[in-house]
């Protein structure tokens, strides 16, 4: 077995492969894509009263469409009612980072990293008291986000929008990871 000089050895380790642990509730829907001579479709839910094939229990009442300027941070919404799903069209690339802020759920704390778009096509399903932000990878674009709500919008006593500082759960989570 080789050895290693001690600078090498002080800063050597293995990196883990196994399956991170998951967020209760959150849900990743791989979405099928059609690609012909022309073009490509993408096929994001289908509905009937509303409700949202392949969501158990989830009602869309809103349809929202965002931008994000290249390399900007939105961060973090946190809602006590809405659950937000998720879409990223495969040619942008964000960066989205969840964290489960529900007293005494079973992933209480956890933080999960996911990269969405980046020639994928899937779904990803927020449930309440998780929070939940973004960041462009693109440096040279914006990027797209389309999120279906099962709360419409409001202002006043209604309103679900609430907020935790970026840097909440550390700077460092929005880094891209090197290595």
């Amino acid at each position: 077995m080789t050895e290693f000089n001690d600078r090498a050895q002080e800063a050597y380790s293995v990196q883990d492969y196994s399956p991170a642990v998951s967020i209760e509730g959150v849900e990743i829907v791989d979405l099928r894509r059609f690609n012909d001579d022309g073009g490509a479709m993408t096929e994001l839910g289908r509905l009937e009263d509303g409700k949202l094939a392949g969501l158990e229990g989830f009602t869309v009442r809103q349809v929202n469409y965002s931008t994000m300027d290249p390399l900007a941070i939105k961060a973090f919404h946190l809602h006590r009612g809405q659950t937000d799903v998720w879409y990223v069209p495969p040619s942008d690339k964000i960066l989205l980072v969840l964290s489960d802020c529900r007293a005494g759920s079973p992933t209480e704390g956890t933080t999960r990293r996911y990269v969405l778009g980046d020639g994928n096509s899937r779904l990803v399903r927020i449930p309440p008291g998780v929070a939940h932000g973004c960041r462009n990878l693109r440096t040279d674009r914006t990027s797209v986000i389309v999120y279906f709500v099962d709360v419409q919008f409001s202002v006043g006593d209604d309103c679900d929008e609430g907020r935790v500082p970026w840097d909440h759960f550390g700077r460092d989570v929005w880094e891209v990871e090197r290595g």
